[in-house]
């Protein structure tokens, strides 16, 4: 068997848990192209999809190892019976630093793929802390008390400090030191800056939950390198400006 070539946060006889990179998808999609779930089908003889996650959204996702699991574990999904963390880079810096979101979600009358707020649609709910609050982007924790289809993408682009990198509900430019450092000039060794971020800037982060055994599980999914170095250039060079 080959290696598994993803990073295994946890696994057990019912459970595991994975750090998905971004652009993956959770599972195959009408076009074939390959999945998340696809790719550890060849590592383990059963395999169930419990929850999904954006293609673009990197972080923690869990599939069970048996039909006994998948029961349970997408029972308590269901339930919401499962604390659900995220972290994110947003444009700007949100105002209050923490708070509530909700807003009805449906899918768009004729945009397919793009959701939008709106009464008619279903109750979503959505908590935010700043951890570090600038000027020009912050980095967020947010907490999903529902389940809703790019939920914390179009609650926090409706409260005006989108995701960064989000091409659906926010501006889907990378970010470029140049757009942070005054004065920037680019190495003689580089025909073209690089971004320092070119990707949706949300991470699923945490999961807290009772397992099939009846402990409680904390799951955890680093923040991607590429949120930390961006963060980092900013307080170095924003506080200067």
């Amino acid at each position: 068997m080959a290696k598994l070539s993803f990073d295994l946060i946890y696994e057990d006889s019912d459970l595991i848990a994975i750090n998905k990179p971004s652009g993956m998808l959770t599972i195959t999609d009408r076009e074939n192209n390959q999945s998340l779930k696809e790719r550890l089908q060849h590592h383990y003889p059963e395999i169930y999809t419990i929850h999904r996650i954006d293609k673009d959204t990197s972080g923690i996702i869990l599939f069970a190892r048996n039909a006994d699991a998948h029961r349970y574990y997408s029972g308590i999904f269901e339930k919401r019976e499962i604390k659900k963390y995220y972290l994110a880079v947003v444009n700007g810096c949100p105002h209050p630093l923490s708070g509530d979101l909700a807003g009805s979600i449906m899918e768009h009358p004729v945009k397919k793929g793009r959701m939008i707020i709106h009464r008619k649609g279903k109750e979503a709910h959505t908590g935010y802390e700043t951890i570090e609050a600038h000027h020009s982007f912050s980095l967020v924790r947010f907490e999903l008390f529902t389940g809703r289809t790019h939920q914390i993408r179009i609650h926090a682009s409706d409260a005006g400090f989108p995701i960064a990198c989000d091409s659906v509900y926010g501006n889907a430019q990378p970010i470029m030191l140049s757009s942070i450092k005054q004065q920037y000039k680019r190495s003689k060794l580089e025909e073209e800056e690089q971004p320092l971020l070119n990707r949706l800037a949300l991470h699923a982060f945490q999961l807290s939950f009772i397992d099939k055994k009846g402990n409680l599980l904390q799951l955890e999914a680093p923040i991607p390198k590429s949120f930390a170095a961006l963060m980092n250039q900013i307080k170095k060079w924003e506080l200067k400006s």
